[in-house]
């Protein structure tokens, strides 16, 4: 379900009308959660770090209106639940885009992701349909090789984009902890810094309290 946001009353009316008539609205942030814990707690589970952390970040997208909003024909929606898209990949080292569905529980979730990600390694190409290309989803994807500290998305401007971009790359250890790079792009006719800071919160709260089911 969605709801159509009111322009005229709208405190981010002139932010959105500002930054919409941009080449390109989106900017990005990259930052550093503390995975130590979460780490662990997919040890203990059985499952992997990847469908956890997944979780989390997708939780946390969640609990963040503003990275519910999509531009849709000019017009703002805001999504009551946004689910994924992720890039997945086979073993020739090429990738698919899928759809997982969001679930509030982590069982749930990983049945969908191996779904997914079993429908990826059993076809081939970019897997570009109107399911995975929905706009009612973050765009995710993982650069375990690489801890990064910056990250650029390939993007068509001609191209009518508003979905958030979410990567995460290779862990690195400090001392005791566990840090995990985290790039956020979005739009900035649909939010701010601060929201993504919100995000960035709730995803370290998620990735603490990873598995308590």
């Amino acid at each position: 379900m969605k709801q159509l946001v009111d322009l005229s009353t709208w405190n981010r009316r002139e932010h959105f009308a500002f930054f919409s008539a941009f080449e390109e609205p989106f900017f990005g942030v990259v930052a550093e959660v503390d995975a130590t814990r979460a780490y662990a707690r997919a040890k203990d589970l059985g499952v992997s770090f990847f469908q956890l952390y997944l979780h989390c970040a997708l939780t946390a997208v969640n609990e963040v209106e503003a990275l519910r909003y999509r531009i849709e024909e000019g017009q703002v929606y805001c999504y009551d639940q946004v689910h994924v898209s992720a890039t997945l990949t086979r073993p020739d080292h090429t990738f698919g885009f899928s759809f997982v569905p969001y679930a509030s529980s982590l069982t749930e979730f990983g049945v969908g992701l191996a779904a997914e990600m079993e429908a990826v390694r059993q076809t081939t190409g970019l897997r570009l349909t109107p399911t995975t290309g929905r706009p009612d989803v973050v765009h995710f994807s993982a650069l375990p090789w690489i801890s990064f500290t910056s990250l650029t998305h390939a993007r068509s401007f001609g191209h009518p984009d508003s979905i958030p971009k979410i990567s995460v790359g290779k862990t690195r250890r400090q001392g005791e902890a566990l840090l995990l790079p985290v790039a956020v792009n979005v739009h900035h006719g649909l939010a701010d810094g601060y929201h993504v800071g919100l995000f960035l919160a709730a995803f370290q709260r998620e990735l603490d309290a990873a598995g308590n089911e």
